[in-house]
């Protein structure tokens, strides 16, 4: 650890160049997955804007509690089903998946295939129960 102070401080410049790398591929890197909304900003769009929740997560974990109105295509099946949803090209999509992590990766895919009004739930699901919002069980 001492070695690693000492390469800093005498080479600065170069540590500084990689910080500086470092933050700038961070935050091209989130502003690639899209806008992020908390749950209660979905709540907003769901009851003003009509916007359609796709719940990105397996057949198992929608089953075990989902947004009301949610439209389950798990991510891995996405690409092969985003013809379902063509029908809500022109409304405010709202990606949600298990934490978060991976609704980034569904944004690019949709608006790879022209969606524009797409954002990310923030925290996914679990943001969701955490805020004691309601979640509907088949």
């Amino acid at each position: 650890m001492d070695r690693l102070f000492e390469f800093v401080v005498n080479h600065y410049v170069l540590a500084s160049l990689f910080v500086a790398f470092l933050v700038a591929i961070l935050v091209l890197e989130s502003r690639r997955g899209g806008s992020k909304i908390s749950a209660q900003g979905a709540i907003t769009l769901i009851n003003k804007d009509e916007a359609v929740v796709v719940d990105i997560r397996d057949r198992k974990e929608f089953g075990e509690g989902r947004i009301t109105g949610s439209v389950n295509i798990p991510l891995s099946s996405l690409k092969s089903r985003v013809s379902e949803l063509n029908k809500f090209k022109e409304k405010q999509i709202i990606v949600a998946d298990k934490m978060g992590q991976h609704s980034a990766m569904a944004v690019k895919q949709l608006n790879a295939e022209g969606f524009t009004n797409v954002v990310r739930l923030n925290g996914g699901i679990a943001d969701w129960k955490s805020s004691n919002l309601p979640l509907v069980k088949k």
